[in-house]
């Protein structure tokens, strides 16, 4: 045989494997995603995960959604570079004191990467209620969170009584924490 023949059948073999390693890696990749897929929808009326997740400002600290067991959580979603996030945080902080003295307590889950960046937010906004660093995102896929702002609203039983995509009104706000206050 040529060589020049030799040649042509060499990078011929080589586009081949090479087409045949790309088909296999979309393969994957479609099987992957479709199992991702399959993951339970938080909804309505179910039972709210529990997670752990790192207080900000805390060395340390941690705050488990088992532990507020009785009493009525909101758990927000939230990023510095969200701007209807930006609008919501004043409410929630009017709220805060008012509901927690009912037995609500509020967790702004940030989903940002860079802990400066989140110092000098909850600094500008003043924030007193736990915010949690969600850095790899954990929780944010626990509850299949799309778009930011999300916010639950789940009861003292622990089960999730809304979600709300969005950002919420002062008015929006506080009747859907009267919701989930706990009765005495």
């Amino acid at each position: 045989m040529k060589e020049s023949t030799l040649k042509k059948k060499r990078k011929r073999l080589i586009f081949r494997t090479s087409l045949l390693a790309v088909m296999v890696g979309l393969l994957v990749f479609a099987i992957v995603s479709t199992l991702k897929d399959d993951k339970a929808v938080i909804a309505k009326g179910e039972q709210a995960p529990n997670f752990q997740l790192e207080k900000f400002g805390s060395e340390g600290e941690t705050i488990e959604l088992k532990d507020l067991e009785g009493k009525g959580v909101m758990l927000n979603f939230w990023a510095t570079y969200c701007g209807p996030c930006k609008d919501e945080m004043p409410y929630m902080e009017k709220l805060y004191p008012k509901y927690k003295e009912k037995g609500v307590e509020i967790l702004a889950v940030n989903l940002d990467t860079t802990e400066l960046v989140v110092k000098r937010f909850i600094d500008r906004y003043d924030l007193t209620f736990p915010v949690l660093q969600d850095k790899g995102g954990q929780v944010m896929d626990l509850y299949n969170i799309g778009p930011i702002p999300t916010t639950l609203f789940i009861n003292a039983d622990g089960e999730i009584v809304e979600q709300v995509t969005g950002p919420l009104t002062l008015s929006k706000l506080e009747g859907y924490l009267q919701q989930i206050t706990p009765e005495e």
